[in-house]
Formats: structure tokens, sequence, C-alpha cells
């Protein structure tokens, strides 16, 4: 019985949730329109949802939001991987090696504060105003909660697990390929998941200088034109790009993280 009606539950509660995100937005237009109709505001700079809605019409049909899309996203996974691989292999090194923990590890708690935002201008003096510059600046703020959150995933494994591996003469190799870093999954993950809405967050910042084309660029010429409208629609835009995104990271990492969280 308990079979049979598992897809039933699953079905149902993915309804539930999609129930729930539409009823969140639904609320949202409702008291953003509420707010807009008593005029405290001016409609240019509190633009109701219809002329949020025809700005992004204006872009699409104008072949401008296409490109900008394609554009920011095509830096932003570079970016995304570049960092992510970045991340991930500093922190084997200085979860797993003594040299990596001695020295690495403390030069990278010494500058992983500092804010990846304010690097733009640095990328921008060593790479000039491409994409090389852009694909940096989003590869270093993806580096940081990888690393982060796989240093501590890896760095804790579990004593009895590596006794266990010891015991049955397991080399350092299959040691750190079949236990360490299938047990340290979850936390793997979850610095992806902060690295990819992190990309995001950064890729406006690189678009807004050097370049014609990614919806920073769109945002920050909307900011100049006082163009409200086009602004909250970019954002829109990003915010369901990046929600996207974080969703298909989750379903793609689901059976390994399932996994490593039942063996917790």
């Amino acid at each position: 019985m308990s079979v049979l009606t598992k897809p039933v539950t699953v079905t149902g509660t993915r309804v539930g949730r999609g129930a729930g995100l539409a009823v969140g937005v639904l609320i949202v237009g409702l008291v953003w329109s509420a707010v807009a109709a008593t005029g405290i505001f001016p409609r240019a700079l509190f633009p109701t949802v219809a002329d949020i809605g025809a700005a992004g019409w204006q872009l699409l049909v104008g072949g401008d939001l296409i490109p900008d899309i394609s554009a920011s996203m095509s830096r932003a996974v570079a970016g995304f991987g570049i960092g992510a691989a970045a991340g991930f292999g500093i922190a084997v090194l200085t979860a797993t090696t003594a040299a990596g923990r001695a020295i690495v590890q403390p030069v990278l708690r010494l500058f992983a504060p500092i804010p990846t935002i304010g690097l733009v201008p640095l990328a921008i003096l060593w790479f000039g105003l491409g994409e090389e510059s852009k694909i940096s600046v989003v590869a270093l703020g993806v580096f940081v909660p990888v690393w982060i959150n796989s240093h501590a995933g890896l760095s804790t494994t579990p004593a009895d697990f590596l006794q266990a591996a010891r015991c049955l003469g397991a080399s350092r190799w299959h040691t750190l390929t079949r236990i360490v870093i299938p047990e340290a999954a979850p936390d793997v993950v979850a610095g992806l998941r902060v690295g990819a809405a992190m990309a995001f967050v950064l890729i406006v910042v690189a678009e807004m200088t050097g370049t014609t084309h990614g919806l920073g660029y769109r945002i920050y010429q909307s900011q100049l034109f006082s163009q409200a409208d086009r602004l909250i629609f970019c954002l829109v835009v990003l915010g369901l790009l990046g929600a996207v995104v974080d969703q298909l990271l989750a379903r793609l990492t689901a059976p390994v993280t399932r996994w490593a969280a039942q063996e917790r």
C-alpha cells in the first residue's frame, strides 16, 4: 500500500508547493498594485504591475531581452564553473593534507572576508573591460562559499568511517573518493547553491561597465534614464533565473545528498 501511495504523496507535495508559490506571487502583486494605486509614490518611480509587464514586453519585442539573458547566463555559468571547480579543489587540499591546512587555509581565511564587489576595479585593471574581468569577478565570488562549505564538510568526516577504511586496507585515494567526498556531499552542494546565488548577484555589478549586453547593463541603463519599470522587470528576470538554477542544482544533486543524509 505504501508503495502505491508514495507517488501520490510526492505529486501532492509538488502541487502544494506550486500552489503556495502561486498564492505568494499573487499576494505580492496585489500588495504592489495597492501601494501603486495610492499615489504615494510617483508612478515613474513606483510603476504598476501592468507597467512593468509592458516594459518587459517592449524589451522582448525590441530584441534586447533574449540577448541580455544569453550574455548574462553565459558569463554567470562560466564564472560559476571556474569558481566552483577551484573552490572544491582547494577545499580538498586544505581539508585532507597537512600542507594545505598549515599554509593555504590561513591565507584563504585572511582573504575570504574581502567583499568580492570591491575587487571589481582590480579585475578591470588586470583584465580590462572584456569578458575576462566579468568572469573573474563571478568566479571569485563563487569560490569563497564553495570553498568554505566544502572544506567544512570534507574536514569533518566521522572518525569511525576513516578507521573502518584503514582497517579494510583502503588506499588514500579510495578513502577520499569513496568515503570523504560522498559523506561531505550535502555541505558541498550547499556551497554550490550559495555560489550560484552569488553568481547572479555579481554578474549585475560586473556588467555595469564595458559591455552593451547583459541584464546588469540593462539595469544600469534603466537607472541612468529613470526607467523604473524596466529596472524592476530585469530584477524579476534575474530572480527567476536564479530560482530555476537553484532548483536545477537541488534536483541534480538530490540522489547524492539523500544518500549522505541517510548515512549520517
